[in-house]
């Protein structure tokens, strides 16, 4: 393998389709008749005249919006210009991510910019957990965290920082530095201020080495979320979409309308809906800049009935989005999804169950990029380290589950010729043939098994371990450019 194809290797899985080929049909012409018929809410006058420049049927219907009607031609023309293959690049090489459509290469990082880190202790045995507003200090603790997670294969920040001296406009330099100074892996995160793009991007420039090198090996990304449920363009994400996909950074376009609020509870309609949220965002990124690299954002979720919170850990969470990741296929766009967010405040059994529900069903439909996988409680609310590093065990646990069958005609021989060595001898044993741990991918035993303190506290002993490792920051003479050519950086941001 060269240093241009060096990537994180992910799990690859064989796709399970849970909708026939006839039903992803029916799928996209829905979608495309509610593009055209209600059409899009714009409260966005960059993005109605681009796509009216494109061939959108766009009318003023009020001083504070326009209606856009989207034909049908110009979403083929859209997810034809659009690239099928994207990269995602690393300070570490060997970190980096190469996004297919075509290949059900399943990665897993981390996500949301929760409001609550959950603090863990223990008295006469027994967990104390105290939640704490987010930090620039927890967010670079938790990258340092994430870069040694094995399971992990990019960081997206899941700490908003809240300390007194980040404000809006040094907001976005400030978590996208103190990220990218604690992990090797790809960084990704939304923005806060369109002013701060061009700071950002000089960050990653800066990083990779400079603009050609931050192109071929892109160290950051963006998340937009330009279609406000059910089918609403907002004004200020859009110009930041534009604006990234002009400057042909990596982007995803993400959608996350809750089934009985912002959209159908229905599986058929959720999915009509959404993939028409996301082609009308792929088309907003297309038509500003063509062939700039894009991501399928499907992150729908459910309406807890009892009390209408967002709910992930639900069978009908599970439908939305295998359907979505056979959508993105069907269009050739890698496709971004979700899985292992616990609905419940805490770790534990209730965790444990609503995470492994969506960590060993979601990854089946073989989307390329699983986000919210690591650490998430209570919806998207709280942080938590220690579950982060259970959920790390988890999904190994998930990824062997879904591993392809090693069976193939090279193996034959060797197969067939141990079974009859095993049979030829005195003890008829294969114990001699076990797999050795260290020279292949074998599941050993649950790795936080239940002691005398039981998993958790284990956990928390291997966050400390992990905490008292050596950091891997940026080189010094980075961080000085960094200090002298980016303004806003703060010293905590550089504190690893």
């Amino acid at each position: 393998m060269t240093n241009a194809t060096k990537q994180r290797e992910g799990v690859l899985v064989k796709p399970k389709c849970r909708l026939s080929e006839d039903q992803i049909a029916q799928i996209d012409r829905m979608s495309r008749e509610l593009l055209e018929n209600p059409g899009l809410i714009c409260y966005n006058a960059q993005t109605a005249e681009l796509l009216k420049e494109a061939g959108a049927e766009v009318q003023e219907e009020t001083s504070e919006y326009t209606r856009i009607r989207i034909p049908s031609s110009l979403i083929d023309r859209v997810v034809e210009s659009a690239p099928s293959t994207v990269t995602l690049g690393a300070r570490n090489p060997d970190n980096r991510l190469v996004l297919d459509a075509h290949e059900p290469r399943v990665r897993f990082g981390s996500g949301s910019e929760t409001n609550f880190w959950l603090d863990l202790d223990f008295e006469n045995g027994k967990p104390v957990f105290t939640r704490k507003p987010g930090s620039i200090e927890q967010l670079c603790r938790t990258a340092r965290l994430c870069d040694r997670l094995e399971n992990l294969d990019f960081f997206i920040r899941c700490i908003n920082i809240r300390d007194r001296d980040i404000d809006e406009t040094n907001k976005d330099v400030n978590k996208f530095l103190a990220s990218l100074n604690n992990i090797t892996k790809h960084v990704q995160a939304g923005l806060t201020s369109l002013d701060a793009l061009e700071d950002v991007l000089n960050i990653g420039r800066i990083i990779a080495g400079g603009e050609d090198a931050f192109r071929e090996n892109p160290v950051l990304s963006f998340i937009t979320c330009v279609i406000k449920s059910p089918m609403q363009v907002t004004d200020d994400t859009a110009d930041k979409l534009i604006a990234i996909a002009r400057a042909g950074a990596p982007v995803v376009i993400s959608s996350c309308p809750m089934g009985g609020a912002t959209g159908p509870f229905d599986e058929f309609g959720m999915v009509a809906q959404i993939n028409a949220e996301l082609l009308a965002g792929v088309c907003i990124n297309q038509c500003a800049n063509p062939g700039a690299p894009v991501l399928y954002g499907a992150v729908p979720v459910r309406t807890r009935l009892d009390n209408l919170n967002d709910m992930y850990g639900a069978p009908e969470f599970v439908h939305y989005n295998l359907d979505c990741a056979q959508m993105a296929r069907h269009y050739g766009l890698p496709c971004y999804s979700t899985a292992g967010v616990a609905d419940t405040s805490e770790p534990g059994i209730q965790a444990t169950v609503e995470k492994m529900l969506t960590y060993m069903t979601v990854p089946q439909g073989g989307a390329q990029y699983i986000h919210y996988a690591f650490g998430l409680l209570e919806r998207t609310n709280t942080f938590s380290p220690e579950q982060a590093i259970l959920d790390d065990a988890q999904i190994g646990i998930a990824k062997r589950a879904l591993a392809e069958p090693d069976v193939s005609e090279e193996r034959y021989d060797e197969v067939r010729d141990t079974i009859r060595e095993v049979m030829d001898s005195d003890h008829k044993s294969y114990v001699y043939h076990l797999p050795l741990p260290t020279e292949e991918p074998v599941y050993v035993a649950y790795p936080y098994e239940d002691g005398d303190e039981g998993p958790l506290k284990a956990a928390q002993e291997r966050y400390r371990e992990i905490l008292a490792e050596p950091a891997e920051p940026l080189p010094e003479d980075i961080l000085q450019r960094l200090r002298d050519e980016v303004p806003g950086i703060l010293d905590a941001t550089l504190k690893s």
